[in-house]
């Protein structure tokens, strides 16, 4: 017997980003080619190779949670509660009046959870003693913790989740959220991802693997993907939480609907632990099962946000999986990186574009990859350099690709009925 695959559509979204603490305000600025890229200040990089990163400069988890919760949680969770609660309210949604908590889920991705958490603890441990560890030292820094607090603050008592798979962990996310709504589990997913690892040894360990841009003095300047004179991504942090719904759902209670959640690809590597295959084998298939989860052709896709480090190797091996799927078509794709302007949330990246790209097809405008100066011959696409485009976008990709060789593809569409 066939099961009914349930159509799942976006209705709401929020966002904690260093591009602002609200939706219009991080639209506004994401398409203004703003970067929000500055010099660190939540503690002292004097000694580091990189000092700039995408902070959240001025959060206050008092504004979005109870003060002695805020006490008692990790900043990654404040984060994913806050956008949370705008996604909601974005989607005009109350579990307990129009969303039922017992068929309302959560899945929240991280990549390191929280790491601050960590690092303060095991001084405490080393200068004070065992005894001095704070009792809430393990559920605050356990990376599934986002997605129960948020479960705990909204009430959504449905399937309740939390991926870790590195960069691709808030794309996983959501594209396990989508397959819940489509099989009936769940009527409504609140899902994406969270991640604050501008820390000491949150910078200080990608610097250790020379990933990080050392391009301090122009930080504006120095998220640069695909550029010729990259040198490496920036860290970012904050969280990007959207809400999914099956059709029925949302049309029943009148929703607002930003675009179709239609596709999601999953693959792996099974190369190297932190270097993407030089062909780009692993994205391309994923970018290729995506497309045929959705039922779309190549010439359906108009835009990609494209993971785009700024990595020398990522943004060549990204490229070459691109033309590895597309063929000629690969010219004719609008693709960008938002990690030029946000910096790159490692776990929460594939959410934070995700919303990008779900705003890009409901606005018509597709953000640019800014900093784009300097062609690298390797890197010969259309990466929309410098001005965002206004133009039709009935389909889109959205690639996250983590270290251990995870690779995460979204695919949104229009929605029509």
């Amino acid at each position: 017997m066939e099961v009914q695959q349930h159509r799942v559509v976006v209705t709401g979204i929020g966002v904690i980003s260093a591009l602002g603490e609200d939706l219009p305000t991080f639209w506004s600025n994401l398409t203004a080619g703003k970067s929000g890229i500055r010099p660190i200040t939540r503690f002292d990089a004097t000694d580091y190779t990189s000092r700039i990163a995408g902070e959240v400069v001025d959060f206050d988890p008092n504004r979005y949670m109870d003060p002695k919760l805020a006490r008692k949680t990790a900043r990654f969770t404040q984060m994913a509660v806050a956008a949370s609660n705008m996604a909601l309210q974005d989607a005009g949604l109350k579990i307990g009046e129009n969303a039922d908590p017992l068929r309302t889920g959560v899945f929240v991705g991280s990549g390191v959870g929280g790491i601050e958490v960590i690092e303060e603890q095991i001084i405490t441990m080393h200068t004070r003693g065992p005894k001095r560890i704070s009792p809430f030292f393990v559920p605050m820094m356990i990376a599934n913790m986002g997605a129960g607090v948020v479960g705990i603050e909204t009430g959504a008592k449905g399937p309740n989740l939390a991926t870790v798979s590195a960069c691709a962990s808030g794309a996983h996310a959501l594209g396990e959220a989508m397959n819940l709504l489509r099989c009936g589990r769940a009527e409504v997913m609140l899902s994406g991802g969270a991640e604050a690892a501008v820390s000491p040894s949150g910078i200080g360990g990608f610097c250790a693997l020379r990933a990080l841009s050392q391009r301090n003095d122009e930080p504006e300047r120095a998220s640069r993907p695909f550029d010729k004179d990259r040198d490496g991504f920036v860290m970012g942090e904050g969280a990007a939480m959207l809400v999914l719904e099956t059709l029925e759902h949302a049309l029943a209670r009148g929703a607002r609907i930003y675009a179709e959640f239609a596709g999601f690809g999953a693959t792996c590597d099974a190369y190297h632990m932190t270097a993407p295959s030089d062909d780009g084998e692993g994205a391309a298939r994923s970018m290729q099962i995506a497309m045929e989860d959705a039922g779309l052709g190549l010439d359906q896709i108009d835009y990609i946000n494209a993971h785009g480090t700024a990595t020398p190797l990522n943004d060549r091996c990204e490229t070459a999986a691109i033309k590895r799927v597309f063929g000629d078509l690969a010219y004719k794709v609008a693709i960008s990186s938002t990690k030029s302007m946000t910096g790159h949330l490692l776990g929460a990246a594939g959410a934070m574009e995700m919303a990008a790209s779900v705003l890009a097809i409901h606005n018509g405008l597709v953000p640019p990859t800014i900093n784009l100066e300097t062609p690298d011959p390797d890197c010969d696409l259309d990466y929309v350099p410098n001005k965002a485009r206004s133009m039709k976008v009935r389909a889109i990709l959205n690639n996250a690709l983590g270290f251990g060789g995870h690779n995460a593809t979204l695919c949104a569409t229009e929605f029509t009925a």
